[in-house]
């Protein structure tokens, strides 16, 4: 198993922010979070990312307790985050945001390789190479927040609401993207608004409610769940 979450309880002060969850990720998954806000979602990403302490529980990496690893040993592990709202260096261009996400990384022709990856996936960039972070269209940062975590060369990528503000042809563009990532050999774990979007490229999926995971199974079923939708598919 690739990641093992056991029993994760979080606070934030007095708030039992996540109430003893469990689920796990299998290599060459795509697994997602659905839930409304303030479910508990990106508390989740957070600690499993070594950014939110927990209290209790366990997390397991290929079979390696990272539970108190600080977040820098984490992303070494091989798991990388691209956090909500992007997060971008804003005063920097495409290609020095890309080369922050190689910070722990040290063999040029490895990075090289993950740069021309990078490209491969996201053309884009590499027209914009020399623009600033801060000019590039939401889609454009969504993109290099992605394209920056890739170059860290994650073998699980926790993905944090990428769909968030933009167009609908755009959301598409990205979701083809992230399946394209997966096929390449990349684990996912998407915490994603758009439920919709997120159970039809997901292979299993959890629902969390309040801190706590109500319901689990394989996309397809839990997309035909009546209550999954009536709550998060409209029906």
């Amino acid at each position: 198993m690739l990641l093992e979450v056991n029993d994760l309880n979080v606070y934030y002060g007095a708030i039992h922010a996540l109430q003893g969850i469990s689920f796990h990720v299998e290599k060459g998954e795509i697994v997602t979070l659905i839930g409304a806000n303030g479910a508990g979602k990106s508390t989740t990403l957070n600690t499993i990312s070594g950014l939110v302490r927990a209290r209790s529980g366990s997390i397991k990496f290929r079979g390696q307790e990272i539970t108190l690893l600080p977040a820098y040993d984490i992303v070494s592990m091989g798991i990388v985050q691209v956090p909500e709202g992007r997060k971008i260096f804003a005063p920097l261009t495409v290609k020095e945001n890309l080369d922050m996400g190689a910070f722990t990384r040290k063999d040029q022709r490895s990075i090289q390789q993950s740069l021309e990856r990078v490209f491969k996936s996201f053309p884009r960039l590499k027209e914009r190479l020399n623009q600033y972070g801060g000019t590039l269209s939401g889609g454009e940062q969504q993109m290099l927040a992605m394209g920056r975590g890739l170059m860290a060369n994650p073998e699980l990528l926790l993905l944090d609401e990428p769909s968030m503000g933009l167009a609908p042809l755009l959301v598409e563009e990205i979701f083809e993207i992230i399946q394209e990532i997966n096929s390449q050999g990349v684990s996912i774990l998407l915490v994603e608004q758009n439920a919709q979007m997120a159970l039809s490229i997901a292979d299993r999926a959890y629902v969390l409610e309040t801190g706590r995971i109500v319901l689990e199974g394989s996309a397809g079923e839990v997309a035909e769940n009546p209550e999954v939708k009536e709550a998060y598919l409209g029906g």
